[in-house]
């Protein structure tokens, strides 16, 4: 079969590599589309190794066809389009992977699209609800609101009756973002976010912090909580060391959590897979009744995944980018 490999972080080379197979308890997927992600790019530069026994090849999300099936499944059958959450694996013409981390193809998705799906779903969900328990009436501040997890986790946060703030570097993101339901834009290129959301909520502060920058907000992600609030840190693209004010953190009560989807077990509590039962019974339906839907904003051929990665680290693209095979 052939699938990328990454000779660096600019050569992606889509070549022979040797073939797959669906172990006990695995699916094999011919795989139609694979979905983008910022861990992608920093996998291909060699700053984030796959986790032990995963696959080496770069891409965490497909969708495509069952071609096989592993001793011990049931649940899936050869033949059944699907999507998937991955550890590795995605930029190729197959992949194995657990049976519980695959997923039926939403309703109203078709097929390519689908592939943008199940790393944003699986993250949106497992932090702002099995975490935060977001809720009816809340504030959810999601920090670049054009991104994939961004753009998903407003329609996601709107479902379940809670208001959105979003950052954003462009007057076009804010302006999409609105589209989906948020209420509260704000430019982080020329107002601060703090003092915003301190006007809107007349210092109540919110609820529930989504922050894909680590250290470089954290400081002031604590002055934006709300009382009893919820800071959930999953990315550090603002760096990785920053001092934490236990007083103002003790004063509102404050969670403060760092989390990681990839490295999960594949069973068990807080697992991948219980997250992603967690999302099909919770977050299917939302795409069925047109409340949530795909927000893809590239589609590329998987022998341009090299100039993906590009646009990724651009920030030009609102939404999901997706990889056809």
């Amino acid at each position: 079969m052939r699938a990328i490999v990454a000779e660096s972080a600019e050569q992606l080379t889509w070549r022979d590599v040797p073939d797959v197979t669906a172990g006990p308890g695995e699916v094999l997927i011919k795989v139609a589309a694979a979905g983008v992600n910022r861990a992608d790019v920093l996998q291909a530069a060699g700053k984030y190794p796959p986790p032990p026994g995963a696959s080496e090849t770069i891409g965490m999300e497909v969708s495509g066809t069952i071609a096989d099936v592993g001793a011990g499944v049931s649940k899936w059958s050869v033949g059944q389009e699907v999507c998937a959450l991955l550890a590795g694996g995605g930029y190729a013409e197959y992949v194995a992977v657990p049976a519980g981390q695959v997923l039926p193809i939403p309703a109203r998705v078709d097929l390519i699209d689908a592939a943008g799906i199940p790393e944003v779903a699986c993250t949106v969900w497992s932090n702002l609800v099995m975490t935060a328990r977001l809720g009816p009436g809340q504030l959810a501040l999601l920090h670049g609101g054009g991104s994939g997890i961004g753009t998903h986790g407003i329609q996601v946060a709107r479902a379940l009756g809670a208001r959105v703030a979003v950052t954003a570097g462009s007057t076009e993101k804010l302006d999409f973002c609105r589209e989906l339901g948020a209420q509260i834009m704000i430019n982080y290129q020329d107002e601060d976010f703090v003092a915003r959301l301190a006007q809107e909520t007349e210092g109540a502060g919110v609820n529930v912090i989504l922050d894909i920058m680590g250290a470089a907000y954290l400081d002031r992600n604590i002055d934006a909580l709300a009382t009893d609030g919820w800071l959930i840190v999953i990315g550090m693209q603002g760096g990785v060391k920053a001092e934490l004010n236990i007083g103002k953190l003790l004063a509102k009560r404050a969670r403060v959590v760092g989390t990681t989807l990839r490295a999960r077990p594949v069973t068990g509590p807080n697992s991948k897979s219980a997250v992603v039962d967690a999302v099909t019974e919770s977050v299917w339906p939302m795409f069925a009744n047109g409340a949530v839907r795909p927000i893809i904003g590239a589609r590329l051929p998987v022998q341009q995944a090299g100039e993906a990665h590009q646009l990724m680290v651009s920030g030009k693209v609102t939404g999901k980018i997706v990889l056809t095979v």
